[in-house]
């Protein structure tokens, strides 16, 4: 058994290229986890061990490594930071004690970081500041604290100032202990020396260590009384009290550094001792009935509880597939058979391991508090709870954002089918973001996902991890069918040739049906012109017809018809004729009951700073959108509109571009509305020319 107050589970956040994956590297190697660093641009990182990570220099999914620090357990996670891929870092937060929040020194507070901040809020997990990159050209250590209370709205308690800056970054002062930290040029972590304040910084030091012990005080009364009263608060009661405030959010310590060159790092792995919280100071998670209401209970961070663990993530790598599990409650053993309570199977737990990036460590126990990986489990998904047989219960769930947009994809050859399935199938399980489809009408597989990004590189999964070379297509939308004019109309069927002849006729009208209605047939034929038994064959006639609208042929949607009346022959009368009637009466008489193009018309909200309010919306008008209202909220102004699906592919890179890339948005649908006159013909058009190829 371990002691739970020596546990730290914390990930590592922040903007696109701001250095997170390298400040990981620098943890394990100053944790003694790996000899040879690895540099993110050179594509060599521990963490991201992806080849589509390696070449692009971003991270994917979201590693999890295990090290030691001053006899406490860390386990780290490095997190993606592209919007694409947020869905990572959300549930890579919903498993995490503490994070640290990286941010560059040139670049300060970007979109992304705004995003990953506003989730970690959401999720209320205590955090550190690294403002990394101090050695880049224009860094500036000011200008991000001021910018992290502007931007965000947080309080940045600064623990540590930096020594010298760009070039000349040496090292950083410790404001707590007003110690100087100066590395030599090896570039080694280990080469430092502890040295007296820089005369030229001696005031800059004095003033902060002040700010530093007043907020902290103010986490205690006893103290904050005596510290008023003259007296001066010892390093460990300040220490306590930052560690309190930073518990409950109050505020976040900010340190400084680079990573890559090696420097600062110490202090941040020392901080992540002293004051992120241990597993059993977090509140602890709900339980939730099957249907997702919370019943009051909570999973209490616990050895000797019942087990309760959440499966985080599912990964699929050389050795098999690989559960990232989090145990809240209770322990896990070799060999246990535990309830997956979402399906209400039980799995056996077979190998567990600690993970260490793409390395592992065997292990045959685990306890509260552990984020730990399972190998082989058939059935586990994620978000799915996994619990002891005889105390079944659920973790409130992960709620994951339905994807935008959706391409067709279609295997180069027919060898690929099978294996395009069953490598599609382990993709749905690893991201839950990113859906599949088979389109009924096409026989095309749909790909659905969070951007065209996220997309592009699940295409270059399949080619590459599972060799499934695919034809992609353009993105596509589902247009429908309606009419617009009543038609009252004849149709007689007769056929004569040897023997039996046919003969059907029927006297019907045609007119527009209410929103969403789908297709109505009703009949009020009196006298017997038409028998009764004939009136299914007519429905299935023009029901049959509706996959197929008159314009471009696609499915059509609100249409009653009433059959009035019409004529039969006591011979050669047949459902079979009546049928046809009404398949010949619907190409007859739809043309002139004024035909109507449909689109699919998203709800669109949009989340973009106040300066670019005005362009967002003057854009969405430009895409035929209806702006429906706008919500100012402390970090920008949120935008709901309705637009057509049409106007919106390429959406995303050219919002980014508008508002210097801190913009974002969701969609979903919401109803078929009618297609302008321009935009109709060029459809019939382009469904002209793909018919004539075909």
């Amino acid at each position: 058994m371990t002691d739970l107050s020596k546990y730290r589970n914390i990930g590592i956040f922040a903007h696109v290229d701001a250095g997170k994956t390298t400040t990981t590297e620098r943890i394990l190697k100053l944790t003694g986890k790996i000899h040879k660093l690895g540099e993110t641009h050179e594509g060599e990182s521990t963490t991201d061990f992806m080849e589509q990570e390696a070449e692009r220099g971003i991270t994917i999914q979201s590693a999890a490594v295990t090290c030691e620090w001053k006899k406490h357990r860390l386990n780290v996670i490095d997190t993606p930071g592209h919007v694409d891929f947020t869905v990572e870092v959300y549930r890579s937060l919903k498993v995490l004690d503490g994070g640290i929040g990286v941010f560059c020194g040139s670049g300060g507070v970007e979109p992304q970081s705004e995003t990953n901040w506003r989730y970690a809020n959401e999720s209320e997990v205590a955090r550190l500041i690294f403002v990394n990159k101090l050695d880049r050209l224009g860094a500036n250590f000011y200008n991000v604290v001021e910018q992290v209370k502007k931007v965000l709205g947080a309080n940045p308690l600064v623990m540590t100032l930096p020594i010298g800056e760009e070039d000349n970054f040496v090292g950083v002062v410790d404001v707590l202990t007003k110690k100087a930290y100066v590395w030599d040029d090896t570039g080694l972590p280990e080469n430092y020396e502890v040295q007296d304040v820089p005369a030229d910084m001696v005031d800059d030091v004095e003033m902060y260590h002040e700010q530093l012990i007043e907020s902290a005080v103010e986490m205690d009364d006893d103290l904050m009384m005596a510290y008023m009263e003259g007296e001066v608060p010892t390093e460990e009661q300040i220490k306590e009290c930052i560690r309190i405030g930073t518990r409950t959010l109050q505020f976040f310590p900010t340190y400084c550094g680079s990573a890559f060159k090696n420097k600062g790092m110490q202090l941040v792995l020392d901080a992540v001792v002293d004051y992120l919280p241990s597993p059993t100071e977090v509140d602890p998670q709900p339980l939730t009935d099957e249907e997702g209401n919370p019943t009051g209970e909570v999973a209490t961070v616990d050895p000797k509880e019942p087990l309760r663990a959440l499966a985080f993530k599912i990964m699929d790598d050389r050795f098999g597939a690989l559960t990232f599990i989090r145990i809240y409650s209770g322990e896990m053993r070799k060999g246990d058979t535990i309830l997956n309570s979402a399906t209400g199977k039980t799995e056996r737990i077979g190998r567990m391991v600690e993970m260490q990036a793409d390395d592992r460590n065997e292990i045959d126990f685990a306890q509260a508090g552990d984020i730990i990986a399972v190998v082989g489990m058939k059935n586990v998904q994620t978000g799915h709870t996994l619990c002891d047989q005889k105390n079944p219960c659920t973790l409130e769930a992960m709620v994951f954002p339905d994807p935008v947009i959706s391409i067709a994809v279609a295997p180069k050859d027919k060898g690929s089918t099978e294996k395009m399935g069953i490598a599609i199938g382990k993709m749905v399980a690893e991201d839950p973001s990113f859906r599949v489809e088979t389109d009924e009408e096409s026989g095309e597989t749909i790909l659905k996902g969070m951007g065209e990004l996220h997309l592009d590189i699940k295409v270059d999964i399949l080619k590459r991890t599972y060799g499934v070379e695919l034809e992609v297509g353009e993105p596509q939308v589902s247009y429908r069918e309606t009419i617009t004019q009543p038609v009252e109309d004849s149709y007689t069927h007769k056929k004569q040739s040897g023997g039996s002849g046919q003969f059907g006729k029927i006297d019907y009208r045609i007119k527009p049906g209410e929103q969403n209605s789908g297709f109505t047939f009703t009949s009020t034929v009196v006298g017997g012109n038409v028998p009764k038994e004939f009136f299914p064959a007519i429905e299935k006639g023009f029901a049959g017809m509706m996959q197929e609208g008159p314009l471009a042929g696609f499915p059509m949607l609100d249409v009653e018809i009433e059959l009035f009346d019409g004529g039969f022959h006591a011979v050669d009368s047949s459902a079979v004729a009546f049928e046809i009637a009404a398949k010949g009466a619907y190409r007859q008489s739809m043309p002139k009951a004024g035909p109507q193009l449909l689109e699919p018309v998203m709800k669109v909200d949009v989340f973009t700073p106040e300066d670019h309010v005005g362009d967002v919306i003057g854009d969405l008008n430009r895409r035929r959108g209806m702006i429906e209202g706008q919500e100012a909220g402390a970090t920008g102004v949120r935008v709901k509109a309705n637009v057509p699906l049409s106007e919106m592919f390429g959406y995303i890179g050219h919002l980014r571009t508008m508002t210097s890339g801190r913009g974002q948005f969701s969609m979903e649908f919401a109803h078929y509305a009618p297609c302008p006159q321009q935009i109709t013909e060029k459809v019939i058009e382009q469904v002209k020319e793909r018919n004539a190829k075909k």
